[in-house]
């Protein structure tokens, strides 16, 4: 089960509004429907998103196809976060949209230095 830095484990609220974000951000970055300049975002995948407690901040995991140029990937989305909150908001009817900050995912990079110490060791 995933857990917060607390501890505690996350409410199946957190996790659906979660799973509800991270399907509409795919269908945004997909369709190119937050028009970010500079950025091809058909590229990008959003891998996870884990919402904060009150559900009012949203933090989405992305890599880009390939896992090149991260860093500038992460940092213009979040440059553009304002025009992805606004598509996110045609998408989603919350009480309160959250905000949304993107951060890159290292899960990838993680699970591939795991399989290398795997095979060394054999």
């Amino acid at each position: 089960m995933i857990r917060q830095t607390s501890n505690t484990p996350f409410s199946q609220r957190q996790l659906r509004v979660g799973e509800m974000i991270k399907q509409s951000l795919g269908q945004i970055f997909l369709r190119d429907e937050a028009k970010v300049p500079s950025l091809e975002t058909k590229n990008i995948t959003v891998t996870e998103v884990r919402m904060s407690p009150d559900l009012k901040n949203a933090r989405a995991y992305v890599i880009p196809l390939g896992g090149k140029d991260k860093e500038k990937a992460v940092n213009v989305l979040t440059q553009f976060s304002y025009l992805i909150r606004k598509a996110l908001s045609k998408k989603i009817e919350m009480k309160f949209l959250p905000r949304v900050s993107f951060v890159s995912d290292e899960s990838f990079d993680y699970a591939e230095k795991i399989e290398k110490l795997i095979l060394k060791n054999k």
